[in-house]
């Protein structure tokens, strides 16, 4: 034998797909189920108050306790079997002994979970069930109890398992806050395959619950979508009239468009999660093998006349809020090109007008460069004249005629010297 290193987690992959095998269950018998989830931030929970939790329980039993870090865990409690689960985010227990109570669904067959235990939990209770495990009697007898137990227009009945057992359940909530399921099992039914049943009803109930708050919140956001969307449907006008200035309706735009990104972000999650959970539901039923029995509607019947359009309102509110954040986005671009567009005419304009300006500010200094060089001829000639006065009479010229002479001269050199100062400067 050849040997090899072995992956470091092969040996934790491969038990994964035997970790959480189905009860084994007898007939008859009583199962009481109970699924806990927290009601916030359930997936960044402290999983060790789950374990926590589980232990409480043991103890009061003398049971061991689970592995550290175990997500599952099976124990014998007395005359009852305990299974436990930890998933993302709830936990489950399911408990089944080998007998009946008298009465149908007695309230007190959920007596085995305590009732200061159950104060204690860390979370809230997202769905319990009692499943009553009969043998499968005669067609009549069949009806006469399910008429006897569950609400009959809501009554879903289906033999499973190519004819193996009989199924049925309303989904309904009884006094005790129990949702009631009934097994009838042919003789020839072994326990196993009465504990995949069992395991399969508990995962229908489960999952439907948790798929329906994604329901619940896709209710509670459609009054604001629909808000947003008259809103978002407004500003699109007052762009289109430009009645409103840009900038602001900009803003407008983009308080919409974040409270969107929000509220998709916030729910991205729960209608993540409503999607598995609904599949999980249609692929748990469709194991059942179900078959109509005796005119009964089945339960993947019930599901898509009561369940279905609910997921249909969760799938309707996602697109929406997708759609709808995309339009906002689109207007918010569009809406920025007017801006730009418009700022570039602003820019446009500003740099005419300080084109004019810088224009008239040439021509006024050409007009002092005149004016100066005016006034500095002026002071040139009078000083010049003052120096030549004394030779006014040795050439026999009146100071005037000296002045007159000397006047272009000066002027001409004010003004060259001037114009060689400004190139210069330039």
């Amino acid at each position: 034998m050849v040997a090899i290193e072995d992956h470091p987690l092969r040996y934790q992959l491969a038990n994964e797909l035997h970790a959480r095998p189905f009860p084994t269950i007898a007939v008859p018998s009583t199962v009481a189920y109970l699924a806990v989830k927290q009601p916030k931030e359930a997936v960044h929970r402290d999983r060790m108050e789950d374990l926590q939790h589980l232990k409480d329980l043991l103890d009061r039993h003398g049971a061991p306790h689970p592995q550290p870090g175990a997500t599952h865990h099976t124990a014998q409690l007395g005359r009852y079997t305990l299974k436990w689960e930890q998933h993302t985010e709830f936990v489950a227990y399911t408990i089944h002994c080998e007998s009946i109570s008298d009465r149908a669904f007695d309230p007190t067959d959920f007596d085995v979970f305590p009732a200061d235990w159950l104060e204690r939990a860390p979370g809230q209770r997202i769905t319990s069930v009692l499943i009553r495990i009969l043998p499968r009697p005669e067609f009549d007898e069949v009806k006469r109890r399910v008429h006897e137990w569950f609400v009959p227009e809501s009554l879903a009945m289906a033999s499973v398992l190519d004819d193996n057992a009989v199924v049925a359940g309303d989904f309904r909530i009884d006094p005790a806050g129990h949702i009631r399921f009934a097994l009838f099992a042919n003789d020839r039914t072994g326990p196993q395959r009465v504990g995949r049943v069992v395991q399969r009803l508990c995962e229908i109930e489960t999952y439907r619950a948790m798929s329906m708050l994604g329901f619940s919140r896709a209710r509670g956001l459609s009054p604001t979508i629909g808000a947003l969307d008259v809103s978002l449907s407004e500003m699109m006008g007052e762009m289109t009239r430009a009645r409103a200035p840009a900038e602001q309706t900009l803003k407008q735009l983009l308080t919409v468009s974040a409270e969107l990104e929000a509220m998709a972000g916030q729910s991205a999650f729960r209608f993540g999660a409503t999607g598995a959970y609904s599949a999980l539901v249609n692929q748990r039923i469709g194991l059942l093998r179900e078959v109509r029995f005796e005119g009964y509607q089945t339960m993947a019947e019930f599901m898509l006349r009561r369940f279905e359009p609910a997921m249909r309102t969760v799938q309707s509110t996602e697109k929406r809020l997708d759609v709808l954040a995309d339009r906002a986005r689109r207007a918010g671009e569009l809406l920025r090109t007017r801006v730009d567009v418009e700022r570039s005419a602003q820019n446009q304009a500003l740099l005419e007008s300080m084109d004019r300006r810088a224009d008239l500010q040439l021509r006024l200094q050409h007009t002092v460069e005149g004016l100066s060089v005016v006034a500095i001829s002026y002071y040139a000639v009078s000083l010049a004249s003052y120096t030549l006065y004394p030779l006014a009479a040795a050439l026999d010229l009146s100071k005037g005629m000296l002045t007159a002479m000397i006047t272009p001269v000066v002027i001409g050199a004010v003004f060259l010297a001037v114009r060689r100062i400004r190139n210069s400067l330039h």
